[in-house]
């Protein structure tokens, strides 16, 4: 006696198309996840590459020479890299966190937003200084922007300062440029508004530069034993934090400069 075959029901129906539905959604996913993945590695191996390629001499990075004025070997290869791309402009280590990259300077602060230092389309863009500062580092307040990356390249690893342990292991950052090596102190990690007047790059007079200091000082989320005044020059170090509305920055101000010399 045969079977009798099985009616499908709309019920049956349904579950199978939102199988299907599901599936193809997987799939699409996982084809996303694979070509983000795809995008960070491009990004990862250019910059890894060119810091292989165009630091000469990690050793030069600390060694002072005698001179009337301080000046250090300069370890990077900028002739190399300004035959590359010659919007070059310095090289930035950070070394509680690990971060060594190129900083450029375009003509507008979108275009290093998309692009890598060899100007290839990315979502893990370039270092760059806003277009407005100055490329010689001589403005009060110097600002470099970097994306926070979520497998912590560029300014990924930058939110680690909101600890005190990454802080005590090396207060400090690095710009190299042809001409000059300046070392900085940290003094300020915040988080602030997308547009906050933190962003402000020119200032009314020495007065309104102090008032800004201090106002980095007191929204900081780390509590810092040090003397920054209007005399001084700044760097602030930008990533976006996940959050459309808000930046996390890390500030610090120039304590040592040298001359730079080739090898």
């Amino acid at each position: 006696m045969e079977k009798k075959k099985k009616k499908r029901t709309a019920g049956d129906v349904i579950r199978t198309i939102i199988m299907i539905a599901a599936l193809c959604v997987f799939c699409y996913s996982g084809y996303q996840l694979f070509t983000i993945y795809q995008e960070y590695k491009k990004g990862s191996d250019e910059y890894s590459a060119l810091e292989e390629k165009y630091i000469l001499q990690e050793d030069g990075m600390l060694e002072q020479l005698e001179a009337e004025e301080p000046t250090m070997k300069n370890p990077i290869d900028f002739d190399g890299l300004k035959a590359l791309n010659p919007d070059i402009i310095g090289w930035l280590t950070v070394g509680a966190i690990d971060i060594s990259y190129p900083v450029t300077q375009g003509e507008d602060n979108d275009y290093y937003l998309h692009n890598t230092f060899e100007k290839q389309p990315n979502i893990a863009g370039c270092i760059f200084m806003d277009y407005g500062c100055s490329r010689d580092f001589t403005d009060p307040n110097t600002i470099i922007y970097g994306h926070n990356m979520r497998n912590l390249s560029m300014f990924g690893k930058l939110k680690q300062f909101r600890e005190e342990e990454t802080f005590q292991s090396d207060p400090y950052f690095w710009i190299y440029t042809p001409d000059r090596i300046y070392k900085y102190e940290i003094f300020s990690c915040q988080e602030v508004g997308a547009t906050s007047e933190t962003y402000q790059l020119e200032f009314q007079d020495k007065k309104k530069f102090q008032e800004y200091i201090d106002s980095c000082f007191e929204r900081s989320v780390l509590k810092r034993d040090i003397e920054v005044t209007s005399e001084d020059r700044i760097v602030t170090l930008s990533t976006c934090t996940g959050n459309s509305e808000t930046r996390f920055l890390v500030q610090g101000k120039m304590i040592e400069s040298y001359k730079a010399v080739k090898e």
